[in-house]
């Protein structure tokens, strides 16, 4: 079955970053648009950025233009998002799911807690 294992958060200070990792597994992986979404305390999930099946268009939400990175690579099924020059406003819990939203992909990780804080 569809399945997103995603790692690598922790707590950062102001102007630190991160690199996140998302494993997915039970279907094509290059097939599928991905995503990073994440949800804070008091707030709706949101799109953080998405990228094409084979990395050929890429989308940030404002807020993270210019900051953040979303790669993947097929080879591994693995969805990457480098985070740099973070703010406490990018804490949340991070998770990746594909695009497609179909039965069998209604599927949510544990997610993976970035706390940016000094």
């Amino acid at each position: 079955q569809v399945k997103f294992v995603e790692s690598g958060g922790g707590l950062v200070q102001p102007g630190g970053s991160l690199r996140l990792s998302c494993v997915a597994s039970g279907f094509i992986f290059s097939d599928y648009s991905m995503n990073w979404y994440r949800l804070a305390p008091g707030k709706e999930r949101e799109l953080v950025a998405s990228i094409t099946g084979h990395s050929i268009v890429t989308y940030y939400t404002d807020s993270v233009k210019g900051r953040f990175t979303i790669s993947r690579v097929n080879d591994n099924s693995t969805l990457y998002l480098q985070m740099l020059d973070l703010t406490p406003d990018d804490t949340a819990v991070y998770y990746c799911k594909t695009a497609y939203s179909g039965p069998d992909f209604n599927v949510w990780g544990q997610g993976t807690q970035v706390t940016v804080s000094s």
